[in-house]
């Protein structure tokens, strides 16, 4: 797939933009605060519903106005897509071909993309909070039904925070509705965590040789869940249930001393060996970045491997964080398969036939002119 155009109106530093793009490498030069990452990430945004960059819809809104609007074009192996994205103080509207979609988890998946930037470095050694949004952003353009259940997740989550605090302070006193609030946080929990355990399979199958690729041939790379909760990847949701219930007994008292859920899919996390020691902690800078350039690529292949169609690729000024070796072997991976976005304010250096054949647009103060 790739998007031929996009329309922005009122996004960011842009009042009004319309551009077409080439289904191939996609260069945009320009120096920073110019304008160059905000063209990125409306990609992103019209394909995930929300930004990579801010959990704030509002950011995303040119200054005193009151919405944001992205419209893109889209082809895929089944003919034209067109979407629109709007983005206002009230909340956030989609259309996929002209129609309304009525909840946002619909309406993700229809364009698939794969984000690289420098903050994606720090998916080895970051927090586990950057690790879950990786794998629920991943699983979700797949997987209406686990956006679904991770939606419904969060709000049963969110409720049941919220009456932990009432009997933390003594609010409430009755218990009958914490059991209700449980139970329901334990059916998606179990939902949530099957689905990401066969995730892990398959991102573990495609990362695996791409590591070794990226390594020389020197490093085994594997992929760990770690469940706040022990639970085993062979038990099925019924067995992941009893588990669940089992745990949640034995905190309950706690639970209510600190007025918080203690456990549960939001406190989990993803661990990464490099020939059976730990990447996070006793990985070189190096292996670190192989793995989330290893992991990155993956994506790029589980997706293709899920829908039949490669996603879209967008590297926001992350070529220049990478060796020339590491540069070339993703250069190499995508070459004349993914349509790519590049930003990056010199290409200097980069010596690849990839780039040397790419279209290249110039951003400056909020406008884009076509260089070739």
């Amino acid at each position: 797939m790739f998007i031929e155009e996009i329309e922005l109106t009122n996004y960011r530093n842009y009042e009004k933009l319309a551009i077409q793009f080439e289904d191939k490498v996609n260069v945009i030069l320009g120096e920073n605060a110019q304008g160059k990452t905000n063209v990125m990430e409306s990609i992103y945004v019209l394909a995930m519903a929300k930004s990579h960059r801010t959990s704030n819809d509002k950011d995303l809104i040119r200054w005193d106005e009151e919405y944001a609007k992205i419209e893109g074009r889209v082809q895929k192996r089944n003919g034209p897509l067109s979407l629109q994205l709007v983005v206002s103080k009230k909340g956030k509207k989609a259309k996929s071909n002209h129609l309304e979609q009525k909840k946002l988890s619909q309406y993700v998946g229809n364009m698939n993309v794969v984000m690289f930037a420098p903050e994606d470095l720090n998916l080895v050694k970051g927090s586990p909070q950057v690790r879950r949004r990786f794998i629920d952003m991943e699983i979700g353009q797949v997987s209406a039904v686990y956006l679904h259940d991770l939606s419904q997740y969060q709000k049963i989550l969110h409720q049941r925070n919220h009456y932990l605090k009432q009997l933390q302070t003594k609010k409430q006193h009755d218990q009958t509705m914490l059991d209700v609030l449980t139970s329901q946080l334990i059916q998606a929990a179990a939902k949530i965590v099957k689905k990401r355990f066969e995730f892990l399979v398959l991102l573990q199958k495609w990362a695996e040789p791409i590591h070794h690729g990226i390594s020389r041939g020197l490093e085994i790379l594997q992929i760990e869940y770690k469940p706040s909760i022990e639970v085993l990847e062979t038990a099925d949701l019924s067995k992941m249930v009893d588990v669940y219930d089992e745990k949640f007994a034995k905190i309950r008292e706690r639970e209510i001393e600190r007025g918080v859920t203690l456990a549960g899919p939001h406190r989990d996390d993803l661990a990464f060996f490099v020939n059976g020691k730990d990447v996070q902690t006793f990985g070189s800078q190096g292996q670190q970045r192989t793995t989330a350039l290893s992991l990155k690529l993956a994506e790029i292949e589980l997706i293709h491997s899920e829908i039949g169609e490669y996603p879209i690729l967008l590297l926001d000024d992350v070529l220049s964080e990478l060796d020339d070796f590491r540069q070339s072997h993703l250069l190499n991976t995508i070459q004349g398969k993914v349509q790519t976005f590049v930003t990056t304010t010199s290409v200097e250096g980069i010596t690849h036939d990839t780039l040397k054949q790419a279209a290249t647009y110039a951003v400056s103060a909020g406008a884009i002119t076509k260089l070739k």
